[in-house]
């Protein structure tokens, strides 16, 4: 940071990329130095009794000696000044460009002498009886140099920026807007030409034209490379360790609302519809759309056997069912479907596994144990999924009962508008509570699954009063406020931990950006440093005194009184007001004007540690504890180590489990205690 200049553009690397590269050429270069020098001291006498070209071998062997020196004596210098000075600090590294120009051009003799080494070793063009060693040396430094000039072609292809010479005539507009139409039709085309499959879907070329815009505004008005987002989000871990650690120190950690291991208490003013059983039970449901590859992933050695009971053989060659939509010949998607969930085929009443750009499968099911209708839909798990989820703008949505000019996800308020006509054109709830008339509709979901679930809630609650969404680890950016508030009437949302996918959005998204380039200008360290801490962290986790040392002087000290150093974002209120934040935060941002926020009400459940006493005690309690957050706790991404498990739904559905059977053990023991 910011990207390297050369030859008149910009690339996508910076100054200090190059320390571990040429670590490695170095290291390769210095073996092969020796070798040659050995090959060329015991056979460069034997040259001048050759048949035919006993020049042309002199001439070679010199010549990559001094191509090989040369080449060694510019690694040197390039890795040294690479590794100079902090990640914005250019100024101690202004030498790394003209030296690597330098070297570059020296691609050009090198090439010259490995056309001789080719034309000596595996042509005729030499007769000269040669040594087995000098010929085997020969052979491998000749096909060593063609791949490291075929890595050297790659890498420039792969730091290729199209945009790092274009010009903007600023007469014609600004020269912001230029570049971004320019950064998006670039992004569009790069989106066309990888996920070109995905052009056939209906909505696949809207939603390229969508996130391309997305990636441009995220992406413009920032000299940054991937390698600087690399080592920002290093950074940013020891950051937010640290101010947990002056947060703590300055006791106002004992400010933030309390965790509470006490189910009982947590849900006694829940209505009785909000369990943690019925939570439990959903989440299974929503387990079971992600069919046979999540039977596969959980059991990747006996998951045929598993699924082979429940398949139906050449199904293709027999009355294709009205009620399967999509699956494949041996129907394995509906056979992981009832090996996840249990439930009988005759119970599943309609299942689609249409999987296209906003159209994601889902099932529907007699749920006897519940008394509910279920609509169950499929979270991420496809390319296609990944597409609906980062169409993440906010789009206009109407529905009876939301308030006016409320705003969603665009990805899954297409989604919820799909699964609800295709149910009213197939008629699939008709035909339902025909044969169920007494039962009640419930929707679930995990993830994508989670959040156009509420969507689709919010379309059928007024055909549907009674109905109740099972919300598990829905995404942050759903709704707008006050519509996120109007489903938490009929709205269960539950996560567990640092999920990350629950403080994912469009607006957190934005924010990390500039997170990540404030803790690129606080660091006092070069950036392989950072790398190399980072292997340390994800082995052995941040050491304390990285908390201090990682940071310049003017970045720790706290300018006033009470202020936290790097902690320049005051904690959020509990009395949250979208105005003055939006009031702040708009002229800022370039893609979002409208923030979305978590649906529903929110159960959140985090891994509670012991404390001292209760490891020297031997006890402990509950490993988990539990508290109703609200939607504005989770509009800000954290580096966390656990960010990625506590979303799987299978680590999720074991903390449940958990829960559950502590607190039936709990009271069973009450009940026995009892006089």
């Amino acid at each position: 940071m910011p990207a390297l200049k050369l030859f008149g553009r910009k690339w996508l690397v910076s100054s200090d990329d190059l320390v571990f590269p040429g670590i490695f050429e170095l290291v390769f270069r210095f073996v092969w130095l020796v070798l040659l020098s050995l090959a060329t001291a015991s056979y460069l006498p034997s040259t001048w009794q050759c048949e035919h070209g006993g020049v042309f071998v002199r001439v070679y062997l010199i010549g990559v000696l001094a191509v090989l020196v040369c080449n060694l004596l510019l690694l040197l210098p390039i890795i040294n000044r690479s590794a100079q000075g902090s990640i914005v600090d250019t100024q101690a590294r202004r030498l790394v460009a003209p030296l690597l120009t330098i070297k570059i051009l020296l691609l050009v003799p090198e090439v010259g002498w490995n056309v001789m080494g080719t034309m000596w070793v595996f042509c005729d063009y030499v007769r000269c009886d040669g040594e087995a060693f000098t010929t085997s040396v020969t052979e491998g430094l000749v096909l060593f140099n063609w791949v490291l000039l075929a890595l050297a072609l790659f890498g420039l292809a792969v730091v290729f920026d199209p945009l790092g010479s274009a010009s903007f005539d600023e007469q014609e507009a600004p020269l912001e807007t230029l570049r971004h139409r320019k950064l998006a039709r670039l992004w569009l085309r790069r989106l066309q030409w990888t996920f070109c499959w995905m052009r056939r879907d209906k909505h696949g070329d809207d939603a390229f034209f969508h996130l391309a815009n997305f990636f441009s505004s995220l992406f413009r008005s920032t000299d940054t490379v991937p390698s600087d987002y690399v080592a920002a989000f290093i950074l940013l871990r020891v950051r937010q360790k640290r101010e947990t650690r002056e947060l703590r120190r300055l006791q106002l950690l004992e400010q933030q609302p309390k965790y509470t291991l006490d189910v009982r208490k947590v849900m006694a003013d829940a209505p009785s519809w909000m369990t943690l059983e019925l939570g439990h039970h959903f989440l299974k449901l929503a387990m079971a759309a992600y069919t046979w590859p999540f039977v596969m992933y959980r059991f990747p050695f006996s998951g045929l056997a598993k699924l082979s009971t429940n398949m139906t053989c050449c199904s293709c060659l027999r009355p294709k069912s009205t009620m399967i939509r999509e699956d494949n010949c041996c129907l394995c998607n509906l056979a992981g479907v009832k090996y996840l969930s249990t439930v009988a085929e005759e119970d599943i009443l309609f299942a689609s596994f249409r999987n296209r750009i906003f159209e994601m499968p889902y099932y529907v099911m007699a749920d006897h144990k519940t008394g509910n209708i279920v609509i169950v839909i499929r979270g991420s798990i496809s390319m296609r999924d990944i597409f609906t989820d980062i169409n993440a703008g906010a789009e206009k949505f109407e529905a009876d009962g939301l308030p006016p000019n409320s705003m969603a996800h665009r990805g899954m308020a297409i989604g919820a508008q799909y699964i609800k006509t295709d149910l009213e054109d197939l008629g699939v709830l008709t035909k339902a509570f025909g044969l169920y008339p007494h039962y009640r509709l419930a929707i679930t979901g995990h993830s994508l699954g989670a959040g156009v679930g509420v969507l689709l809630g919010c379309l059928l609650r007024s055909k549907y009063p009674e109905l109740h969404v099972y919300a598990l680890c829905p995404p942050a950016g759903v709704l707008s406020r006050e519509a996120a508030r109007y489903t938490e009437e009929f709205t269960f949302s539950l996560g567990v931990g640092d999920d990350f996918v629950m403080r994912l959005s469009v607006d957190s998204a934005e924010d990390m950006r500039t997170t990540l380039h404030h803790v690129l200008e606080a660091t006092r360290l070069p950036k392989y440093r950072v790398m190399l801490n980072g292997f340390g962290y994800a082995i052995f986790g941040v050491p304390a005194s990285d908390l201090e040392t990682t940071w310049k002087n003017d970045s720790t000290n706290p300018s006033a009184p009470g202020l936290l150093p790097l902690l320049h974002k005051v904690p959020e209120p509990t009395v949250w007001s979208e105005e003055s934040v939006l009031a702040r935060d708009v002229p800022a941002r370039r893609f979002s004007r409208i923030r979305l926020f978590t649906p529903g009400r929110i159960l959140h459940i985090t891994h509670r540690k012991r404390s001292k006493a209760e490891k020297l005690s031997g006890g402990g309690g509950s490993k988990y504890a539990m508290r109703w957050a609200i939607a504005e706790e989770f509009m800000h991404l954290a580096m966390m180590p656990r960010m990625l498990l506590d979303h799987l739904p299978e680590n999720v559905e074991k903390v449940l489990a958990a829960i559950l059977q502590e607190q039936q053990e709990l009271e069973y023991n009450h009940f026995h205690h009892l006089p």
